[in-house]
């Protein structure tokens, strides 16, 4: 975890302080030693006019790609994508990040030797940022050449969350069909389209094989302390397959059917905020804010819109759908809990001072991680300068 400095010493005052049971009004918040304080602590800043809600923790995105992989190129000195991504996620309340790479047979800047560029770089310049960052590696389940150096690989990479995926267009493979824009992917992998039709074809015909590797490699994870997850689960039986190898978090239950199999069992449920604000799934999935108001939801992820997660929390609290504090847990709390970091998620003593304060139109005004500033706007640094 990011443990550079203290952070400050200080005392919010004036503003409407969102706590467990609700909004505390005109409520004060005192933070030293990178955590909240009981009391006061320090100087007092009137924030008279805003609010102050817990830190968004983003329990799975992938929009940093675009500060590490410019135009066709990758940026040569990906630290500094790493650092341009973070000033992205801060601006949009981000105190925890969670950065989704892709471990794919698609190759090229999803391909295994890139996805360590990515980790190294992640590992390279964390302990320098304010936001604290967390890697994590989507695999792709049918690389069955790659099982046995996996775990090796997850401990040098210091990758505590793995999520298995399975993206091969398997319906139609079965017919022997190419897929859809499949001269585009091989292009960008660096390949010609029909070695990389023949690549998916090997892939897809090795498919009974793949049982048995998860099962072999899961327990190491396991017992590496890894955290493990299963992506856009279709069905209660495809739960209860990951579930019976000890993987517990869904991440984007496809159907209402999936959903309500993991909660029934106990499973971490991530839904995707950009399904939240766009008010339905892009690709005609369950509506994440019907699974919400049936209770099927833990925790709500950026998933490749950063903005989103705050968004959609406000969007939930406005349209009434849930209290505000039930709806701000979705990106805060919940995502904690599903991490497993006890503290953080809430404005309570002795939790990490991890806060965004929001203005009067909902934006974000300023971004504190650790009780350090990530980011923040003009208005609201005066007062706290001056």
């Amino acid at each position: 975890m990011n443990g550079q400095g203290n952070g400050l010493e200080l005392t919010l005052v004036g503003a409407n302080v969102l706590r467990p049971d609700g909004l505390e009004l005109a409520g004060e918040l005192a933070i030293g030693g990178g955590l909240v304080q009981e009391g006061r602590a320090g100087r007092q800043i009137d924030l008279s006019g805003y609010r102050v809600m817990p830190g968004i923790i983003d329990l799975h995105g992938d929009g940093f790609e675009r500060h590490l992989a410019p135009r066709r190129g990758a940026m040569k000195q990906m630290g500094e994508g790493i650092v341009a991504a973070e000033a992205e996620l801060a601006a949009n309340g981000i105190t925890t990040a969670v950065l989704a790479q892709f471990y794919s047979w698609e190759g090229g800047l999803r391909g295994a030797e890139f996805a360590g560029q990515v980790f190294e770089a992640i590992k390279s310049v964390k302990d320098q940022l304010v936001t604290d960052l967390l890697p994590q590696l989507r695999f792709e389940i049918h690389l069955l050449e790659d099982y046995a150096t996996l775990p090796a690989r997850v401990a040098e990479w210091e990758v505590p969350y793995v999520v298995f995926n399975d993206h091969l267009p398997h319906d139609r493979l079965a017919e022997g069909r190419k897929p859809p824009r499949l001269t585009g992917q091989a292009l960008k992998a660096g390949r010609n389209p029909e070695v990389h039709f023949q690549m998916l074809l090997d892939l897809h015909a090795r498919k009974p094989e793949v049982p048995a590797a998860l099962e072999a490699v899961v327990p190491q994870l396991l017992a590496q302390g890894v955290r493990l997850g299963s992506h856009d689960d279709h069905t209660a039986e495809d739960r209860a397959l990951w579930r019976a190898r000890g993987v517990r978090i869904s991440e984007f239950p496809e159907t209402m059917e999936a959903a309500e199999a993991a909660r029934g069992a106990g499973d971490h449920v991530i839904l995707g905020s950009p399904n939240v604000v766009r008010g339905g799934s892009h690709k005609g999935n369950a509506s994440a804010v019907e699974l919400i108001a049936m209770g099927l939801c833990d925790a709500l992820a950026s998933d490749y819109h950063y903005p989103s997660p705050r968004r959609a929390a406000l969007m939930l609290a406005k349209t009434g759908l849930l209290p505000i504090e039930a709806a701000w847990a979705l990106v805060s709390e919940g995502p904690a809990r599903v991490l497993g970091l006890a503290d953080r998620g809430r404005l309570l003593p002795g939790q990490r001072a991890d806060l965004v304060v929001l203005d009067a139109q909902d934006r974000v005004a300023a971004t504190l991680s650790g009780g350090r500033v990530s980011y923040m706007t003009g208005d609201i640094a005066a007062r706290f300068v001056g």
